[in-house]
């Protein structure tokens, strides 16, 4: 079999658009995403959201709780903290 470099791992055959982790999430989650999503807009177009540090909060709270839930995996909660929260593997 014959794997496409450009869109997938060639150690682990996974996608490298790892998108495919947002599926599937309890729908508590997919609310704190969508607020997070909406204060990262205001914030990078150079406005400020008073609300911003709520939404960061309540969406790390959401993450590490549905991870230690068993909801999510450990690979899901690493990507949504890295992707939505702008988390480091070493923060």
């Amino acid at each position: 079999m014959i794997i496409d470099n450009d869109r997938y791992d060639s150690e682990t055959g996974l996608p490298k658009n790892q998108v495919y982790l947002e599926k599937g999430l309890p729908e508590f989650l997919n609310i704190s995403l969508e607020n997070m999503k909406k204060s990262w807009e205001i914030e990078d177009s150079g406005k400020t959201d008073l609300h911003w540090d709520l939404y960061w909060c309540e969406l790390n709270a959401d993450i590490n709780s549905a991870e230690v839930d068993g909801l999510i995996s450990t690979e899901q909660a690493d990507y949504l903290r890295k992707v939505y929260l702008r988390m480091r593997k070493d923060d």
